[in-house]
C-alpha cells in the first residue's frame, strides 16, 4: 500500500553565472544570449508521520566557500528550521556522487544510504581521479559512504527501487554514470525531484544540455524520460538547482521567501 508525504526543498546555498558557463557547448545555439544566471543549491525532504527521507546532502561551508558558493544557510541548520531531526532520518538517497550532493552524510547516524551501484563504482575507482573527474567530488565524502557500506548502511540499486511505500528512485544517468531521479506521491500529487538530470528547467524546455556531462547520449535520454514524467496530470516538477522553483511553489518562510519551498 502507498503511502503520502509531505515535500520540501530547502535552499543553503547559491551562486553566480551565466548560459556560456552552464550549458554544454553555448556557442552552437545560434542566436542565443549569454544572459546572468543564478544557481541555487538544495537538499530535498521528503517526510510523513511514519519515516523521514533526505534527498542529497548539499556541502559544508568548508567545500563550498573556496569554489565561491555562498552559503544561505548550513545544511544542519536547514534540516533545524524545516522540523527534521537528522538522528531521526530512515534513509538518505544520493543522487549523484558530485561534492554538492554529498557533504554532511556524518550528520545522519541512523539512516541508510541509497545510491545508484553504478555511480557508486565509478567515484570509488580509478578513473574518477583524473582531473576532468576529480574535482566535481570531495574524495572525504567518497570514503565516508565506502565505510557505511562496510557498516552494512549503503543499499546499491539499480535501474529501479521503491526505497519506501511512494517513493521510489529511478535511474538515468547522463549527467553522471548512476545519476537517479526520485517520484513520490505527495500530498496531493506526485513529485519528481529531478535533481541534477535537469539542474534548470530550460535544459528539457530547450534541449540544451549541461556542461558537465559524463554520457551525452543518456543525457538526452533522461530528458525524454523526465518530460515524460512532467506531463503527468497534477505532478510537481521539481528542477535541481533552478531558482525558479521559487515561483512554481510555496515559500516555507514569509520572513525568508528565499530559504526553501513546500513542494506538497
Amino acid at each position: 500500500m502507498s503511502e503520502t508525504y509531505e515535500v520540501l526543498a530547502v535552499r543553503y546555498a547559491t551562486r553566480s553565472t551565466d548560459a556560456a558557463s552552464v550549458y554544454l557547448n553555448f556557442h552552437t545555439y545560434a542566436g542565443a544570449e549569454n544572459e546572468p544566471l543564478d544557481m541555487d543549491y538544495f537538499f530535498w525532504v521528503v517526510r510523513n508521520n511514519k519515516r523521514t527521507i533526505i534527498v542529497d546532502t548539499g556541502f559544508t561551508p568548508e567545500v563550498g566557500e573556496p569554489r565561491g558558493r555562498i552559503m544561505t544557510t548550513s545544511v544542519i541548520d536547514g534540516l533545524a528550521r524545516g522540523g527534521v531531526d537528522p538522528a531521526r532520518v530512515d534513509t538518505v538517497i544520493i543522487t549523484h556522487g558530485h561534492y554538492d550532493h554529498t557533504g554532511n552524510v556524518s550528520l545522519f547516524p541512523n539512516a541508510k544510504f541509497v545510491i545508484s551501484s553504478r555511480e557508486f563504482d565509478f567515484w570509488a575507482g580509478p578513473i574518477s581521479r583524473r582531473s576532468q573527474f576529480a574535482h566535481s567530488v570531495e574524495r572525504p565524502d567518497i570514503e565516508a559512504l565506502l565505510r557505511y557500506e562496510a557498516d552494512h548502511r549503503v543499499q546499491r540499486m539499480a535501474g529501479v527501487l521503491d526505497v519506501a511505500p511512494g517513493v521510489t528512485a529511478i535511474e538515468v544517468g547522463g549527467h553522471t554514470p548512476g545519476q537517479l531521479i526520485v517520484l513520490v506521491d505527495g500530498e496531493g500529487g506526485e513529485v519528481l525531484l529531478a535533481s541534477d538530470a535537469v539542474h534548470y528547467y530550460d535544459e528539457v524546455l530547450l534541449d540544451r544540455p549541461f556542461l558537465m556531462v559524463h554520457d551525452l547520449e543518456r543525457m538526452y535520454q533522461a530528458f525524454d524520460v523526465i518530460s515524460g514524467l512532467a506531463k503527468r496530470k497534477n505532478i510537481a516538477y521539481v528542477a535541481g538547482h533552478d531558482p525558479l522553483v521559487f515561483d512554481r511553489f510555496t515559500a516555507l518562510s514569509d520572513e525568508d521567501p528565499g530559504f526553501g519551498v513546500r513542494v506538497r
